[in-house]
């Protein structure tokens, strides 16, 4: 933890421990593929890469008779997202202040989680990472503006699911389009869509501001690994008389080993 500087902040643990309470508590309700995939770690900072079980044959050989092949691991991207706490808040939280402003730290940890659950549900090509709705494309489903044919769509991915032999439970995650129009819309009997996609699954609904549409995908395991290094940390870069830089870190990569294990629910694409 050394790397973190954390000694080097002026400011107390108490003020530490705000900070990280802060981070856990908006990192919880914003990471969403964690609540629906594999999740191994953390590995630790040092981890650098991890072994996928491929290998590529090098066409130079080592010596006559002797073949290599050379063996291909998946590098961790690391990822940081800097905030600014304003001395002045820092200095009210260690007189016991409850109303200073923690707005930096809530920004970064929505930032961060959004740029982790892109990867996962919709890839980072810069760092090797393709993510579910890339591997599973195959199989989208189409989505419209009607919500009321939204049933339809989930029952559809289900079935799609089971004919590839996948078995359930079944989870989605829900962009922000989506879950809004799912809890707006009503049947004429009055009772909420989302009642009746909910119905449709043995799995969690899950809010997912990163996602694009909706992915439908189950959760039997060992389908879609999210591997972390280190996991979401709080360091410290350096401070003036009335700021301190601050960040919050993490090194990850993502493997959809099972494709068939998912649907994309996409607006405007045809099934």
């Amino acid at each position: 933890m050394n790397d973190l500087r954390r000694n080097l902040a002026p400011f107390s643990a108490e003020v530490w421990s705000e900070i990280d309470d802060e981070a856990k508590r908006v990192l919880k309700l914003h990471l969403a593929a964690r609540k629906l995939v594999d999740f191994n770690g953390p590995l630790g900072w040092g981890t650098s890469a991890i072994d996928i079980g491929w290998t590529k044959a090098l066409q130079e050989a080592p010596a006559a008779a002797v073949s290599a092949h050379l063996r291909l691991p998946q590098p961790l991207v690391e990822l940081r997202a800097p905030f600014t706490m304003a001395m002045k808040d820092i200095r009210a939280i260690e007189r016991g202040a409850k109303d200073a402003d923690l707005g930096p730290v809530v920004d970064a940890a929505k930032a961060i989680a959004r740029a982790e659950d892109h990867a996962v549900f919709h890839g980072f090509a810069a760092a090797g990472i393709k993510g579910i709705v890339q591997a599973s494309a195959e199989a989208t489903v189409s989505l419209s503006g009607d919500y009321l044919k939204y049933p339809a769509s989930v029952l559809e991915a289900t079935e799609k699911l089971r004919a590839a032999g996948i078995d359930g439970p079944y989870g989605i995650a829900l962009g922000p389009r989506c879950h809004a129009g799912l809890l707006r819309t009503l049947t004429p009997a009055g009772v909420p869509i989302l009642d009746h996609v909910r119905k449709l699954l043995d799995g969690p609904i899950v809010w997912a501001p990163a996602v694009d549409g909706a992915v439908v995908l189950s959760l039997r395991g060992d389908d879609f690994e999210l591997t972390v290094g280190r996991d979401m940390s709080v360091g410290y870069r350096y401070h003036t008389a009335d700021a301190v830089e601050l960040y919050i870190e993490e090194s990850i990569t993502f493997r959809p080993l099972t494709p068939e294990a998912a649907v994309p629910l996409v607006y405007g694409k045809a099934k």
